[in-house]
């Protein structure tokens, strides 16, 4: 097993399998992060200047559409990893993300090749959806028939702590850049480094899957029928939930760790190096929380934790973005973001799990990616695009809350109404 027993080791290619699935989530994460992150340096190298806030709001725009493609992904990797395996469908994923994360730090500035850039910065993304859009699937599904008895929540938190992990060092990582970096070498070339050292880190990631063996709970399972109305019997109901179930986790994820570096910089003039520790401090609640969590949901059930992450979120957030706002200095806004990392933590630690346990074994890799990745484009990746556009149209720096206190009262109303499904046997 992945997660051994107490008092007993993994066997070396067990954690060779962990250590694969885990870095090349990571990665992804950090891929996806980092762009964000970087938002304001993409805007002057890739979008024509001098017109307002449109180059930003055009580079977080092509952060969103990168989302389009991940219900595709999930459709077509997802499916590879139901129909011929997880590992060939992992191992498919970690190469296009790869390969378009290494694109992204080379292609050319718009003053050198006009047009041609921004369409290749949408071209790269699109790939990165695409991956990103089946990893989640397929990896979740992995560690979960790979899991131990009663710690399938554990094992799947893993999945989660990638996500607050890459995003971290994504963080750290521009934090470090902006701070050793003189400004004009960071807008040239320094924000080029972290994209190619993902991308080399990608090939390592590669390397690694390459080693790890199929999963006993899929080569066990008999194949389902694959006639479109028996598909759509089994899987409507659970896709209905995942759907749901994602609204808060994406839109909290994109606003607090992806959006928020750019509020606290403006709202609370914090420096860009500030900004980027502070939302490294609130991965690390993350990091910290989510196991836990995981742990704790195999023994009392999931759906505790999922709705006190709602909860909290639906009366913090608000008085949140307030605080930070009038804050004015580093101390209260990552006091506060660490705040916000803990609610995400009630969530992830438990989400990972019930979203594959919905689902019987051969529909579990295409069917939970994609309900998950329409969530998230739908909601997550324009979430800072939205954020943006709501605050220049209502005049109102808080106007984001209301973005997710929606999101999270639809979740909560989808949870509320779920099964438990945390000791429920694998179908």
């Amino acid at each position: 097993m992945l997660i051994p027993a107490a008092g007993r080791a993994a066997p070396p290619r067990q954690e060779r399998a962990l250590v694969a699935v885990l870095l090349c989530n990571v990665l992804e994460w950090f891929d996806f992060a980092i762009y964000g992150l970087l938002a304001v340096y993409l805007s002057r190298a890739f979008f024509p200047q001098g017109h307002g806030q449109l180059a930003l709001l055009a580079t977080l725009a092509v952060f969103g559409v990168s989302f389009v493609m991940r219900p595709l992904g999930g459709l077509v990797l997802g499916g590879m990893g139901d129909g011929r395996g997880r590992k060939p469908a992992l191992l498919a994923a970690a190469l296009l993300m790869a390969v378009s994360t290494f694109a992204i730090g080379l292609i050319p500035s718009f003053e050198r090749i006009g047009l041609a850039a921004p369409l290749l910065l949408v071209a790269a993304r699109m790939m990165q959806g695409f991956s990103a859009g089946g990893e989640f699937g397929i990896a979740n599904a992995f560690l979960l028939e790979t899991a131990p008895e009663g710690r399938r929540g554990l094992s799947t938190s893993f999945l989660a702590m990638t996500v607050a992990l890459g995003s971290g060092l994504a963080s750290v990582s521009t934090a470090l850049l902006v701070g050793l970096l003189p400004a004009e070498a960071m807008e040239h070339w320094g924000w080029r480094v972290p994209f190619l050292a993902g991308g080399v880190l990608g090939i390592l990631a590669l390397w690694l899957r390459r080693g790890i063996d199929e999963t006993p709970v899929y080569e066990r399972a008999a194949p389902v029928p694959a006639a479109p109305e028996a598909v759509l019997q089994r899987v409507r109901r659970p896709m209905l939930t995942v759907f749901g179930l994602t609204m808060h986790w994406t839109v909290c994820f994109y606003i607090f760790l992806i959006y928020l570096p750019l509020f606290t910089q403006k709202q609370a003039g914090l420096s860009a190096s500030e900004a980027n520790w502070a939302n490294a401090l609130s991965t690390l609640a993350i990091l910290i929380f989510v196991p836990l969590v995981g742990h704790l949901s195999d023994r009392v059930g999931r759906r505790p934790f999922l709705i006190a992450s709602c909860v909290l979120v639906l009366a913090l957030v608000l008085p949140a973005l307030w605080a930070i706002a009038h804050a004015g200095s580093f101390l209260p806004v990552a006091a506060i973001q660490f705040l916000l990392g803990g609610c995400i933590a009630l969530y992830s630690g438990a989400a990972p799990a019930a979203v594959v346990e919905l689902f019987a074994t051969r529909d579990r890799s295409r069917w939970s990616a994609v309900a998950y990745a329409l969530a998230a484009a739908v909601f997550g990746g324009f979430a800072p695009f939205i954020a943006v556009w709501l605050t220049a149209a209502l005049d109102w720096p808080l106007a984001p809350a209301g973005y997710v206190i929606l999101a999270s009262a639809t979740s909560l109303v989808t949870v509320w109404r779920m099964p438990e499904t945390a000791h429920r046997p694998l179908a």
